[in-house]
């Protein structure tokens, strides 16, 4: 009888602990919300639904992506998908998921996929504050297949009042986000790697590291464990180029267009069109076809070069 008394007690006991662990909602905006408002300040994605979405999608950080895979937006690979892969069960029997490194990675990519859509562009035209017209929007473009998505964001939003974070203009404080987002820490500790020599930098929301001297792509690709194509074609070289002391080389893709902030681009003296593709995270490609320009051709001096809309026509 003792023994059977102990047993439950254990089973008890086992069984609270694993509740206690479970993250509520109210703990999960704390842990994030600072991250959804710099992610906010880069994007144009408010800061309400951002959390909202992470809530839903993630069971509050509990969910089985979240906490085996990061992935807090239930964003499933795509065929553009080069990185780690969590399989689930979802609409179908074991889908293909987005693993990340870390929650920040999940914020990120949540932001990216939304602004390089073209079916999401629309959402852009809405006001930060607009949570209603964005909670809907998702939904029409199909972010989830929940009839009641958006009424779902839309409670979460106002029973939580997430929507005081999208009126967040505390200059100071942002800083302090903005500094802490962008911090340095070794490559091997953010990207679980080991013996690394150099450090990781978020540039434009990206993960980016400074070329030393004696770099090559060759000690890159096997320090960081990348393929041989990645440096290449994230930052647009071409392949047998050599790296270059103090150039800043991105680790994954860069966008289709800059953030809404960032419009246009006045050329000082020597910029090239690789230079700004690179100083604002722009895919080369994309960014020539929106100035109407070729491969090879150079802006002027004192040139307007358009980053996120199309270069008007003469006349």
């Amino acid at each position: 009888m003792l023994k059977y008394i102990l047993l439950n007690l254990t089973l008890l006991w086992v069984t609270s602990g694993f509740a206690q662990k479970q993250q509520t909602r109210e703990e999960y905006i704390q842990k994030f919300y600072k991250l959804a408002i710099s992610e906010m300040e880069r994007s144009g994605i408010p800061a309400s639904i951002t959390l909202a979405q992470g809530c839903w999608e993630s069971q509050n950080g509990n969910s089985r992506l979240a906490t085996e895979g990061n992935n807090h937006f239930g964003i499933k690979c795509k065929a553009e998908w080069k990185g780690k892969k969590i399989y689930h069960d979802d609409d179908a029997k074991q889908e293909c998921f987005r693993k990340y490194a870390h929650a920040e990675a999940s914020y990120i990519d949540h932001s990216n996929f939304l602004m390089n859509s073209d079916r999401y562009n629309f959402l852009f035209q809405l006001d930060t504050k607009d949570y209603v017209g964005w909670a809907h929007g998702l939904k029409k473009a199909g972010y989830a297949t929940d009839p009641t998505y958006a009424q779902r964001l839309i409670k979460i939003i106002e029973d939580f009042k997430l929507s005081m974070y999208d009126e967040y203009r505390d200059n100071r404080q942002l800083a302090l986000i903005k500094q802490e987002s962008a911090k340095s820490v070794q490559i091997g500790s953010a990207l679980g790697r080991t013996n690394s020599k150099h450090k990781i930098e978020v540039r434009n929301g990206l993960r980016t590291i400074v070329v030393n001297e004696g770099d090559t792509y060759e000690s890159l690709t096997k320090e960081l464990k990348l393929k041989d194509w990645e440096i290449y074609t994230y930052n647009d070289f071409e392949k047998g180029r050599q790296p270059r002391v103090n150039e800043i080389l991105y680790l994954s893709s860069k966008y289709k267009k800059a953030n809404r902030q960032r419009k246009q681009h006045v050329t000082d003296y020597g910029d090239t069109m690789h230079y700004i593709s690179q100083r604002y995270a722009i895919k080369l490609k994309p960014l020539l076809r929106r100035n109407r320009m070729d491969a090879g051709d150079e802006p002027a001096e004192g040139q307007i070069v358009y980053l996120r809309n199309k270069k008007p026509r003469k006349g």
